[in-house]
């Protein structure tokens, strides 16, 4: 059964994808069940995968390695990096090799920001609501 967010990825030709409808049966491509990309949420390395998220002049900016940024070269970038708000609305912003790994979005109220890495995988960090 599947959740509504998840992301699978199928481990022969590439495919990726987000769900946005939960059901119960079992996502195949290429003959293959695809694989659930489950959310990291701590760096164990060197590298920065973990998302870092401040609120700037009224929008929110994410960063891909807080102090060092992540690599954005043709064999290893991040190709994407999402936000969702409280209200449950979804931002999301593509990236190419050669990119900042960051993104701007006019939006206030995050509760998650999710970044994907080409080499290693989904990543993510809840962010505190804030009073109104």
């Amino acid at each position: 059964m599947t959740k509504v967010r998840e992301v699978y990825k199928c481990e022969v030709c590439g495919n990726i994808v987000e769900v946005l409808h939960a059901g119960a049966g079992q996502l195949i491509c290429c003959g293959q069940p695809m694989k659930l990309m489950v959310e990291q949420t701590a760096d164990t390395s060197m590298e920065k995968h973990v998302p870092f998220v401040e609120k700037k002049e009224g929008k929110v900016v994410v960063r891909i390695g807080e102090n060092a940024k992540h690599p954005m070269e043709e064999q290893h970038y991040i190709e994407m990096i999402e936000v969702f708000t409280g209200d449950g609305r979804l931002f999301r912003k593509y990236l190419n090799p050669g990119d900042e790994p960051e993104a701007v979005f006019d939006v206030d109220n995050i509760v998650l920001a999710r970044e994907y890495c080409n080499v290693h995988g989904l990543w993510s960090k809840k962010c505190k609501k804030e009073s109104r």
